[in-house]
């Protein structure tokens, strides 16, 4: 083969080499529980992910390249959180991650993207303390877009004690990190109100009894229960309140709103509030559009998503990220960090109308004023009045 002949081959053999490396996808990890007591929040968020990442690529994708998605089912386990966040980050080289559900399963796993200098999306996960974790070094490679547990336990004690005049409060938590955390801010929104709950109860993941801790409780002289927790357990709370025919109001973190809850609480469900950043109502065109794309694209039964705020905050926090890269015009982890600190577009979201919704010293896209009360009411979430 001549000189000539080579160099043409050669450039050539670049050429189909840099056009592969153009067209090659922008990778986004998806880690949360499939499957499982959490299985709700976690199939919603990754379904409102995909929902979001399919409108971008039929739009031609990002800089000129598609999103694809690498789903991990980290079961709410932190250990299986762990080797997800290795995977995603060593093997397949992901550009971000969205997702966490558990606050326990984030605080396990986010290291690794820090470390990394990789960012991180929390779209669900609300432990006061998730985005803090990393505060103190110099890049905090930790971003969310849910309503954190300060926000919510203000809400919480505000809604029991100030709107309804509640005097005697118990709290019942579940013993994961979620619900112990979330547990130490109702507590230091009571101090603040110079208030003490009457009754502290814990309670295990599974448990299907809790008649126990509602006896103490109610022994305490409660009249208003608040709780903590994550799981289809919270249903066993308000049945079990029905079955001591103990009739006192039952108000807690944004949890309450799953359909595992509400479909197995049934009747003994209504009239239970909680947080809420997103409730299944059109009452926007952007939500009457997502709503519509995510019954059409899944077929929920009865339409009624799983958990609606999991799947308005995943769907966002793509929008979110991609707002990022683009800015940034680059997959690199600083520079899409950089750019969600200082973002330049304004992102008609689900939740919300993002409006730098970041900056260096605060992750936080959510705040208080942004978030409200829903009510169950007959099997689905209506805005509290």
């Amino acid at each position: 083969m001549n000189f000539k002949l080579k160099m043409l081959v050669a450039g050539m053999a670049l050429g189909f080499s840099a056009s592969s490396m153009a067209a090659e996808p922008i990778k986004i990890g998806v880690a949360g529980p499939f499957t499982g007591g959490s299985a709700p929040m976690g199939v919603s968020m990754r379904d409102g992910v995909k929902l979001a990442v399919a409108e971008i690529n039929a739009k031609g994708g990002l800089l000129g390249r598609q999103i694809q998605l690498i789903e991990r089912d980290d079961e709410a386990k932190n250990e299986r959180g762990v080797q997800i966040a290795q995977e995603l980050i060593n093997k397949e080289k992901v550009t971000a991650t969205v997702g966490y559900i558990n606050t326990g399963v984030a605080l396990a796993s986010q290291r690794f993207y820090q470390e990394a200098k990789i960012p991180v999306m929390n779209n669900v996960a609300t432990g006061s303390i998730v985005t803090k974790q990393f505060a103190d070094q110099p890049e905090n490679y930790i971003f969310r877009n849910s309503a954190n547990d300060t926000i919510q336990s203000h809400m919480i004690v505000q809604e029991a004690i100030d709107n309804r005049k509640f005097k005697k409060v118990a709290i019942l938590a579940d013993s994961t990190n979620y619900g112990q955390l979330g547990r130490e801010d109702l507590e230091k929104a009571l101090d603040k109100k110079g208030l003490k709950a009457v009754a502290i109860e814990k309670y295990n993941l599974k448990d299907v009894d809790m008649t126990a801790q509602l006896l103490k409780a109610k022994q305490a002289g409660a009249d208003v229960v608040l709780t903590y927790g994550i799981g289809p357990e919270l249903a066993q709370i308000a049945n079990g309140m029905e079955k001591l025919g103990w009739k006192v109001p039952l108000i807690g973190s944004w949890t309450l709103s799953m359909a595992n809850f509400i479909d197995n609480a049934g009747k003994n469900g209504n009239g239970t509030r909680m947080p809420q950043t997103f409730i299944q109502d059109p009452t926007t065109p952007k939500r009457k559009a997502f709503i519509d794309a995510y019954v059409k694209a899944y077929h929920p039964p009865g339409d009624r998503m799983p958990s609606p705020v999991s799947a308005a905050q995943g769907y966002d926090s793509i929008y979110l990220l991609a707002a990022a890269i683009k800015q940034a015009g680059s997959t690199d982890g600083p520079k899409v960090k950089a750019a969600l600190e200082n973002l330049n577009e304004k992102i008609d979201g689900v939740v919300t109308n993002y409006s730098k919704p970041f900056s260096k010293d605060n992750h936080e896209a959510i705040t208080a004023d942004i978030t409200v009360f829903g009510e169950v009411k007959d099997g689905k979430v209506v805005l509290a009045k």
